[in-house]
């Protein structure tokens, strides 16, 4: 028997829901919406791409179910992309999720948090910042906001140190404050709630001058990010129990619940403020409950609203260093990623680096941010449901009914819309277009020059 410690299978269906339901609530809602509303004008466009959004996000998690009951280890896409085209893209998919696929999204969970904190402390707004620069698309900046997330990500990094049990109670936690929250927003924002309905009618002039079908699928990045994390159970397949029934009862349940509350709170952001206040605004809970219910509720649910963010951080600390462990265990990622402490039985090089590069993307802006998350996730995402049209041939595969149905309709209501999305992100972004390709091609260098000669030519899965 080895004595090399490996990842142990402890995490129930509540917890494989509870990381799916954190990764996905978070930044996005809270933050997206005002963004929304400058590009599209109308409150209409602003409901229908939520609505698209979790179309498109249902749709992958029905495939991403299917691959996952195929192959029932940690590692997500790394897993998929290895079996369906080699290690190369195996490697590419591991490295572009480091960056884009959690540490960019730790920091902007992070940054979300620490403007939620701005309605008690102004200087801990990114409006605040003592230092920014600005090429193009690109820019940074620095203050009080880059400091206070780079703290809250120092501590969920500490804490996930210590084991995946007990920084799984402090996730069930949180995970059930952000959701009842929600539900206490969305339910007193229609019953005691100062709204006004007129509001779901009222247009408002466009902050931008693309074409409405154009910025429709530019702002599907934003909607994809924000929806981000339907797919957060399968980098802890390793870890779950009954990975063939608990993984897809994960995967659809947690990306269903979070559908419906993301729908409904749009709903209640239109009724309290109107399209034309709300442009532009990054802390959208704290205008609309301000608008709702006053300064004094206002600055309860701000504070609500920034624990809920917190569980968003949390999960993804969680989560993404289980993937960079999966590659180092098969030789396609930093030998020492694959280290388990022998005690905590955690990855904890892999917590850690991701932990310093998700504290250095803080300095990046907000925007730049999203754009490039949902660019780069998009692409890797289309691969792996792209590749259940080859491993539907293999003999023994097991099918899912919803993803057999009409097929293959399914794959294709994931697949089509993420080609529109790539196509117009690279017309109409070409700055962050480039950064994303910059990242492509540092991967395929490390692969093939640090990665490639170390592994072989065909690491296993």
């Amino acid at each position: 028997m080895s004595s090399t410690p490996s990842l142990l299978r402890q995490l129930g269906l509540f917890s494989a829901i509870a990381l799916v339901v954190s990764n996905m609530i978070g930044t996005g809602i809270f933050t997206t919406t005002g963004f929304l509303a400058g590009q599209l004008g109308a409150p209409d466009l602003v409901l229908i791409i939520w609505v698209v959004g979790a179309c498109f996000a249902l749709a992958g998690a029905f495939c991403y179910s299917e691959l996952g009951i195929n192959f029932p280890a940690s590692g997500g896409e790394y897993v998929y992309l290895t079996r369906a085209y080699g290690p190369t893209w195996g490697f590419m998919s591991g490295w572009v999720s480091f960056f884009a696929g959690f540490s960019a999204p730790i920091a902007a969970a992070a940054l979300a948090f620490s403007d939620y904190l701005g309605y008690f402390f102004p200087a801990l707004r990114q409006e605040s910042a003592w230092w920014r620069v600005q090429w193009g698309d690109l820019g940074m900046q620095f203050g009080g906001a880059q400091i206070c997330a780079a703290g809250l990500v120092l501590l969920f990094t500490i804490l996930n140190l210590f084991g995946v049990q007990f920084i799984a109670r402090i996730q069930n936690a949180l995970t059930s404050v952000k959701v009842l929250v929600m539900v206490a927003f969305i339910a007193m924002g229609f019953t005691i709630g100062t709204g006004d309905w007129s509001h779901l009618s009222q247009t408002t002039e466009r902050t931008v001058t693309t074409s409405i079908p154009a910025q429709f699928a530019i702002s599907l990045f934003w909607i994809y990010v924000a929806y981000s994390g339907w797919n957060a159970a399968t980098y802890v397949a390793e870890e779950l129990r009954r990975p063939e029934r608990n993984l897809p009862l994960a995967l659809t349940a947690g990306t269903a619940l979070v559908a419906v509350l993301y729908l409904l709170f749009n709903v209640v952001f239109i009724y309290a403020v109107p399209l034309s206040d709300m442009k532009d605004v990054l802390a959208i809970g704290s205008l609309t409950a301000k608008a709702l219910w006053g300064s004094e509720v206002a600055g309860i649910f701000s504070g609500l609203l920034a624990i809920s963010l917190m569980s968003t951080v949390n999960a993804m600390v969680t989560i993404g260093p289980r993937l960079y462990y999966a590659m180092a265990k098969n030789k396609a990622f930093l030998p020492i990623a694959g280290r388990i402490h022998p005690e905590w039985r955690t990855p904890v090089p892999a917590i850690l680096f991701q932990g310093a590069c998700a504290m250095l993307m803080t300095l990046f802006s907000f925007g730049l941010l999203i754009v490039y998350i949902g660019f780069l996730l998009n692409f890797f995402a289309l691969l792996a449901v792209a590749s259940l049209i080859k491993f539907r041939r293999r003999e023994g595969w097991q099918k899912l009914g919803v993803v057999s149905f009409a097929w293959p309709l399914m794959p294709a209501l994931f697949v089509l819309p993420g080609i529109w999305m790539t196509i117009y992100g690279a017309l109409l972004a070409p700055a962050i277009s480039i950064a994303s390709a910059l990242t492509l091609a540092a991967g395929a260098l490390v692969y093939h020059f640090k990665i490639r000669p170390s592994a072989g030519t065909d690491a296993a899965v």
